[in-house]
């Protein structure tokens, strides 16, 4: 499976990769801004997408939107910093799958992605 993770911080990419390789997805695309992450959504088959939140550019909300309005039914997991209820609601409208809020430990992050790939294979 191929994952994509999209974040400004080259320092969280790695981190998320990290995590990715623990639940045995070593095959990783990196964008580090939203548009980036469209334009990678439409040019690869994805198992998973990691998008943060706030980037330049474009946000991680615009992003997801991007990528359902493009027909994708990739999971897409929201990783950030937005912790408040209304932002978690709307990423989950917005098309996102699950949400993992920063900062968060590996074993965290480690079980929203099993969570949300054991919903998507349902």
């Amino acid at each position: 499976m191929k994952a994509l993770i999209v974040d400004d911080s080259a320092v969280m990419r790695r981190v998320l990769t990290g995590a990715l390789e623990r639940v045995g997805i070593s095959d990783v695309v990196e964008a580090c801004d939203g548009a980036e992450g469209v334009e990678c959504a439409g040019q690869y088959e994805l198992g998973l997408i990691l998008m943060d939140w706030n980037m330049p550019n474009m946000t991680g909300i615009e992003a997801v939107k991007a990528i359902r309005g493009a027909g994708s039914k990739v999971p897409i997991i929201m990783v950030t910093t937005e912790a408040e209820k209304t932002r978690v609601v709307e990423a989950l409208k917005a098309g996102a799958n699950n949400y993992a809020i920063k900062p968060f430990t590996p074993e965290t992050l480690v079980g929203k992605i099993t969570e949300t790939l054991e919903r998507a294979a349902v």
